[in-house]
């Protein structure tokens, strides 16, 4: 019932101080299980999702806001899923969580980056959002988030008013095209598609084939490049 209280509360506001452009929604299914797997540039990136779908979404969200009492009730009242940071079964018991929702028919979001971006690319994706559609079968929509950094850059604490976002969802992405590669190489082929079909929904954010760091000493410096897609089965 949160949820839904904060969405009508927020929608408005949100449309009034923001202007907000949305294309591709005809790829959403009305029902049904769906991965929808986005860039990730700012905080803001998981209210405007959620906002401009008629479904609820569910986000994995990291555990420091449910150890804080003043966001602690926000996340949980909206079913958000805490994540430690430090990977291992904390990790496993998230995708388990994950698991879950879309076995239910629900909808889950994802950032197959891991962390916000800090030098503006987009880097390259971990698996789990390919491990969690190969364990449910449930397609993956990418999905491209434009000027959400505009709005609320990662190193700013309020966020800046009257900015235009565009969310641009693409052709659902079907794991079983997979099948037929083996299990780490499927992992792979089904993260570097995504990430491919997310810069090109973009189509201004430059790409880094490497995996995005919170520490500012450790953004890469080697050039641009697009993910390397392998052969795909047929």
């Amino acid at each position: 019932m949160l949820y839904w209280a904060i969405k009508v509360a927020l929608t408005p506001v949100l449309r009034v101080t923001y202007r907000v452009r949305v294309e591709g929604r005809e790829h959403l299914p009305k029902r049904g299980p769906v991965i929808l797997a986005a860039n990730h540039r700012s905080f803001l990136d998981s209210i405007f999702l959620p906002l401009v779908i008629g479904r609820r979404v569910t986000f994995v969200a990291k555990a420091e806001y449910f150890d804080d009492r003043k966001t602690a009730w926000f996340f949980r009242g909206i079913g958000q899923i805490p994540i430690r940071r430090s990977g291992g079964r904390a990790s496993e018991g998230a995708l388990d969580a994950a698991t879950g929702v879309l076995e239910d028919g629900g909808v889950f979001g994802i950032y197959p980056e891991g962390t916000r971006t800090r030098d503006g690319y987009t880097h390259r994706g971990h698996t789990g959002v390919a491990r969690l559609a190969r364990r449910t079968g449930a397609p993956i929509i990418p999905v491209g988030l434009v000027g959400t950094d505009e709005c609320q850059p990662t190193d700013r604490k309020r966020p800046r008013l009257f900015r235009s976002v565009a969310l641009r969802f693409g052709t659902p992405i079907a794991p079983d095209r997979y099948a037929e590669s083996d299990d780490g190489l499927a992992l792979r082929q089904i993260t570097d598609e995504v990430m491919f079909e997310i810069v090109q929904l973009c189509g201004c954010y430059d790409y880094r084939d490497t995996y995005a760091t919170k520490k500012a000493e450790d953004l890469p410096t080697e050039p641009a490049q697009m993910p390397t897609l392998t052969a795909t089965a047929a």
